[in-house]
């Protein structure tokens, strides 16, 4: 098998990037457009990380830092890929990228009925910290400025 590597998304990536998510992601954002994901794109242009082998796109994860918090967002790997360290790979990566930006701690989104990923996440040093509750709102009747 050949080398995996790992790089950062370019504009070029996007639909490849939103087909992929509908194979191998659990669940939908309401970022999950072409839209959104090139705002996150132009924004943060190391932000989207992909893992490839053999020019093919094997996993994702987004590795956003807002300056205080470093949030992972969208682990994704191929399902015929999965448990070869890939996963492993591009959570190394994005930890590598929040320690250079100055990151303390990573956190996760992860679905709680996902019970694979928890194992996955839970391999890799996370844990849930049941304590909090993720509250949201969603801006879909706003107009854009």
């Amino acid at each position: 098998m050949s080398e995996l590597r790992i790089r950062a998304a370019t504009p070029d990536d996007l639909d490849t990037v939103l087909a992929f998510w509908k194979a191998a992601a659990e669940g939908t954002s309401i970022s999950d457009d072409h839209a959104g994901v090139q705002r996150l794109v132009a924004r943060d242009p190391e932000a989207l990380l992909l893992a490839e082998q053999n020019a093919e796109l094997v996993g994702t994860v987004i590795a956003g830092f807002d300056g205080w918090r470093c949030h992972l967002y969208r682990l994704a790997v191929h399902p015929q890929r999965r448990r070869q360290g890939i996963g492993s790979a591009l959570l190394a990566a994005a930890e590598e990228r929040f320690v250079r930006l100055g990151g303390r701690r990573g956190d996760a989104m992860v679905l709680n009925r996902n019970a694979t990923a928890h194992h996955a996440w839970r391999a890799a040093g996370y844990a849930p910290e049941e304590k909090w509750r993720r509250w949201v709102k969603p801006f879909a009747d706003r107009p854009a400025p």
